[in-house]
């Protein structure tokens, strides 16, 4: 499945909306965050992004190779202060996971525990027997660390996109080698406490929007997790919008051969008054202007 590689908008849609059903009661019940996401990009743009010196100014960008569990890959980073994506070239993943257009998206939790409770959600929606995985991390030295608990629900079959719930295990922050920061309050799993600081140095600041085109089977299946975790889950005309309060997903629903990564909006650190296009292989960034940056993938 997806999930065990991964380790690691359009603001028109609101518009066009057909039903607006939200599924948590509260923000109070909201035990998940969008993490971080990944798109399989074609080789020439993948290629691209990973030279593209305009990326390393523009946020904090880095090309690195993670060895976890049983699997090592390479992927192309841009952080923020709490969300990150990674992005992979068509044929860097194993098997399925390798063809252009597979993608993921993953949700943590801020406390520590809150895991466990979206397991029992997945249980009370029917979901007998969730996944659970513990994902393990070495740091190029050999020696592993407890990286993360996982959950994913259990699919025999799917066409190019999954998701998958993690929290991050204390050790891992205890691990002088992962360079994260203190705990901010007891309980501190964030996705803040994990990313480092160096988004202050860039112009973004994190992503405000990432929308996918999947099929309706692949949506549908992931639907529970999210209902589990909390998230403000709103049916609109072709699609789904899941939000956390600073990240939506925006879901269409496309036939299999036009699914994938399509735009990602980021929010920056600081308005700017100038409108700069950077071309990226087969994508383009926009960058401003105001506080703004939209980076659209095309198909090849």
């Amino acid at each position: 499945m997806v999930a065990s590689v991964a380790f690691a908008g359009s603001a028109q849609a609101g518009a066009q909306t057909a039903r607006h059903t939200e599924s948590r009661a509260s923000a109070d019940d909201q035990l998940l965050f969008y993490n971080h996401s990944y798109g399989v990009l074609d080789r020439e743009t993948a290629d691209a992004v990973e030279n593209s010196q305009f990326l390393r100014e523009f946020g904090a960008f880095e090309v690195r190779t993670t060895t976890g569990g049983d699997l090592t890959w390479k992927g192309r980073y841009l952080y923020g202060s709490q969300t990150y994506v990674e992005l992979f070239g068509a044929g860097d993943l194993p098997g399925q996971d390798a063809n252009f257009g597979s993608s993921a998206v993953a949700y943590s939790p801020e406390h520590e525990g809150d895991l466990a409770k979206v397991t029992e959600g997945l249980k009370e929606r029917g979901v007998e027997k969730p996944d659970e995985f513990l994902q393990t991390r070495d740091f190029g030295d050999g020696v592993r660390v407890p990286w993360f608990n996982g959950v994913q629900i259990p699919i025999t079959a799917y066409d190019a996109f999954g998701s998958w719930a993690m929290e991050y295990r204390p050790e891992y922050f205890a691990d002088p080698r992962s360079k994260t920061g203190p705990a901010s309050y007891p309980g501190d799993v964030s996705r803040q406490r994990y990313l480092p600081d160096t988004y202050k140095d860039h112009l973004m600041r994190d992503l405000t929007r990432v929308r996918f085109a999947v099929t309706e089977r692949d949506l549908k299946q992931q639907l529970p997790l999210y209902e589990a975790g909390g998230l403000d889950i709103r049916h609109v005309k072709g699609g789904v919008l899941v939000k956390d309060g600073l990240t939506t997903v925006q879901f269409d629903v496309v036939p299999a051969d036009k699914v994938g990564l399509k735009q990602i909006t980021m929010a920056l650190n600081k308005s700017v008054d100038y409108r700069h296009t950077e071309r990226i292989g087969n994508s383009t960034l926009v960058v401003g202007p105001g506080a703004r940056a939209v980076w659209t993938f095309d198909k090849p």
